[in-house]
């Protein structure tokens, strides 16, 4: 919940240890002017931090929004902005881009599907989303264009099992990347992956749940310079409903292979409220435990952290956003803890602001 008008007045935050993408500054003051980081404090009303830790307010790069409760959900949890990796019916996505004063949403739109797969069968996806051939990529791009798509969602399966073919894909990229769209594949097979290295996606979702991604797939995406979206937390949780626990241990060892390999790892949930979606991690609360799980892949605590921060501000060109900088959106989380000590710290929320203004955290 938002606290009143009044909150989003000048506010100097003085003794704050800023994390800055690799380490904590010593404490200092950062200023929030309305919805904006500043650094006029005069007038400003104050709050002594007492050398609290103050992070940017967290990007989750994929959830799939389920109605204009989500932003509020998200923010409560520190998560500012999300990236909505589909989303239908659109009246529903319209709805929760209605929302003001709360968690931004970028999205998706519709997906883009092939004929099979375990996409076709989502309840009122199919008929919204397949694409039959090559032709049919122009219409599909500009018609989510034309709906207010951020980007481009492609969801790809190993070929032969029901995704688009090869030639589909590559024009579905062609013409989203003619508008300079960015298009996010989603891939959960090794050979999902590699069609999406082959037609040139720029953002990866998921991990193969079937093999460890091989070296050679690793090298072909740093050399892509294609970035990666993991989100462990629901590879996990298809691990444990399957019973079979080889698929995290995959999950984990490929995005360990992918950090050390330089290609930048993201930090998404897939945060769902979906029907027919067998696990649905909660929308805001989830992305601690993805930090967690991405730490226990591999990555520092600092890589870690900006894998929900200035990283999916770069990547998906959010330049207003990611990093504790005046003119940036006063999107911030004061912490009672360190998470480059324990990455668990990124659960001791005390203040959330987003945009300037001050949300009480979950359960305060």
């Amino acid at each position: 919940m938002a606290f009143t008008a009044a909150d989003a007045v000048r506010t100097a935050l003085t003794n704050v240890r800023i994390f800055d993408g690799r380490k904590l500054s010593e404490p200092t003051t950062v200023v929030i002017d309305g919805s904006v980081i500043a650094t006029d404090a005069t007038g400003a009303r104050r709050i002594d931090a007492g050398g609290a830790v103050l992070l940017p307010g967290f990007i989750d790069c994929h959830v799939h929004v389920a109605g204009p409760e989500t932003p509020e959900s998200l923010v409560a949890h520190g998560v500012t902005t999300a990236l909505d990796m589909a989303a239908w019916p659109l009246s529903m996505l319209a709805a929760v881009r209605a929302v003001r004063d709360s968690a931004t949403v970028r999205s998706a739109g519709l997906p883009i599907i092939g004929p099979g797969g375990p996409h076709a069968g989502l309840s009122g996806l199919a008929e919204l989303s397949v694409i039959g051939g090559p032709a049919e990529a122009e219409p599909a791009v500009a018609a989510r264009v034309a709906a207010g798509s951020d980007y481009i969602k492609l969801v790809l399966e190993a070929p032969g099992d029901g995704g688009p073919d090869p030639e589909t894909a590559k024009a579905v990229v062609a013409a989203a990347h003619a508008r300079d769209l960015l298009v996010v594949a989603h891939a959960t097979t090794v050979g999902a992956y590699a069609l999406g290295l082959d037609v040139g996606v720029d953002v990866i979702t998921h991990v193969p749940t079937d093999a460890v991604l091989p070296d050679a797939d690793n090298a072909r995406m740093a050399a892509g310079s294609q970035v990666a979206v993991p989100t462990l937390t629901m590879m996990k949780g298809i691990g444990e409903l399957t019973g079979r626990a080889e698929v995290f241990d995959a999950a984990l060892a490929t995005v360990g292979a992918l950090y050390a390999a330089g290609i930048p790892v993201l930090a998404g949930t897939d945060a769902n409220h979906t029907p027919g979606i067998p696990y649905q991690p909660p929308f805001g609360e989830s992305i601690h435990g993805e930090l967690e799980l991405l730490v226990a892949a591999g990555l520092p605590a600092a890589a870690a952290l900006e894998a929900a921060t200035a990283l999916p501000a770069r990547h998906f060109r959010l330049p207003d956003r990611g990093a504790i900088t005046p003119g940036h959106r006063a999107d911030l989380i004061l912490l009672d803890g360190d998470p480059l000590a324990d990455i668990r710290a990124t659960r001791t929320i005390t203040r959330i602001w987003c945009g300037g203004i001050e949300y009480a955290p979950a359960g305060a």
